[in-house]
């Protein structure tokens, strides 16, 4: 969701790769005048989707508000990897919240991918969906934690990982840069703006409207019946739910604080041809398992799709080309000087903890948002479990609204320079195997 802080209002896409390649362009409907819905969404991205699309599919009416272009912030910006669990670890939220959180967690963390499956199967979504991603290890240390990993997750019930030493590794990804890693078979990877795309055409066929190029200038989210207001329109809802995230600015002032939008940034190479199979022949989604990591993957057409990196406070750098390739070139010495067709920057919404949070402000209105990077699987689950709580069914939705959220150190203003400094103890960690 873009506001009027964050979106110039001309309603174009970043000239990224996903916007070039989209498979549906749509004509933009804004809102004028006052509507009313069961349901009103600010966002339209993929937690507002999800969300939309599970109350869709139980019969409610849904209004959907978006400030610039369905998919225009991260949900359509992404590596589009479909990589399961939260930033934080199940070992974390164990440690932190307990075991009851930590079988909680364990319990749903592979739910997001199935929920993104079948919503791609049901709607006959065209978004370039394939299996595996793989997890890659640089030092002894990363090996070790992959190792812990797996175990962990088998005693939660997910026995779907392997582990690759470096022969089995170089047979998936043909790269001398990493000594191992792990395997998850029920990953996987797509074209992430063409599946907001597909699901906001998924909803529309379940009678939901979205509103386009309207950015949202106050929520009257205290109201017995919430309503969204733009500069040209208004939706009153019976509840209404908002998932901005790293986008949403300060229309809702309350949510401010318990996110920082960070800035990661992507190139697409030109198109490789038979080279493409020969450095990926598994044709997996790859991430390294660094703090600051890298990631990567093919498009439908043979280019390399390579992010990392991070900007606390979500400022985009200067030359996006200048600071990907050396990564790019480092795992994949072969393509030194390859052309790069397109190069764009987007933000996630960090929270402090790493640790999503949904909740409730107001009577009625319902938030998502904190994804941390992972929020391809993470938004489509809570996506669901929204749905639920606006049905009737707590359970889930309370498990997570009552996890404490944490502020960041150092307030609006001096966020990101303790993050950053945060952050360099992790890079040095990293840099130095240990």
């Amino acid at each position: 969701m873009a506001t009027n802080e964050s979106y110039a209002g001309n309603g174009a896409y970043p000239d990224s790769y996903y916007a070039a390649s989209r498979n549906i362009v749509r004509t933009p409907k804004v809102l004028e005048g006052a509507v009313t819905a069961d349901v009103a969404v600010l966002g339209a991205g993929y937690s507002g989707l999800s969300t939309a699309i599970h109350l869709a599919e139980k019969g409610y009416k849904v209004v959907m508000v978006e400030g610039a272009g369905i998919g225009w912030g991260a949900s359509g910006r992404n590596g589009g990897q479909i990589v399961n669990g939260l930033n934080a670890s199940l070992d974390t939220i164990k440690r932190r919240y307990g075991d009851q959180a930590g079988a909680f967690v364990g319990s749903l963390v592979q739910e997001g991918g199935k929920i993104i499956r079948r919503i791609v199967s049901q709607y006959d979504i065209d978004c370039d969906m394939k299996t595996g991603n793989i997890y890659a290890a640089y030092t002894p240390a990363h090996m070790k934690d992959l190792e812990h990993k797996k175990a962990l997750w088998k005693s939660y019930g997910m026995d779907d990982h392997q582990m690759l030493d470096k022969a089995a590794i170089q047979k998936l990804v043909k790269t001398d840069a990493y000594i191992g890693g792990m395997l998850d078979t029920t990953g996987g990877h797509m074209h992430p703006l063409n599946l907001t795309l597909g699901e906001a055409k998924a909803l529309e066929s379940l009678g939901g409207v979205i509103y386009e190029q309207s950015p949202v200038i106050r929520v009257e989210h205290e109201a017995e019946k919430p309503v969204i207001h733009t500069a040209r329109g208004s939706v009153t809802a019976n509840t209404a739910v908002i998932c901005g995230n790293a986008y949403l600015g300060h229309v809702v002032p309350k949510l401010v604080s318990r996110v920082m939008p960070v800035s990661t940034q992507m190139v697409a190479t030109e198109p490789l041809g038979d080279r493409a199979d020969a450095l990926i022949p598994s044709d997996m989604c790859v991430e390294d398992v660094r703090y600051i990591l890298d990631y990567f993957r093919l498009s439908a057409d043979k280019r390399m799709i390579f992010g990392g990196g991070t900007v606390y406070g979500g400022t985009d750098p200067a030359d996006v080309r200048a600071k990907i390739r050396p990564n790019l070139e480092k795992v994949f010495p072969s393509l030194k000087g390859v052309k790069i067709d397109y190069a764009w920057s987007g933000n996630f919404a960090l929270s402090f903890s790493r640790v999503p949070q949904m909740g409730t402000i107001g009577k009625n209105t319902y938030f998502a948002h904190g994804y941390s990077g992972h929020g391809v699987t993470g938004s489509h689950l809570f996506g669901k479990i929204l749905s639920e709580a606006i049905h009737g069914d707590l359970a889930r939705f309370s498990q997570f609204e009552k996890l404490p959220w944490i502020p960041f150190p150092g307030g609006r203003m001096f966020r990101a320079q303790y993050s950053t400094i945060g952050s360099w103890w992790y890079q040095f960690k990293d840099a130095f195997g240990l």
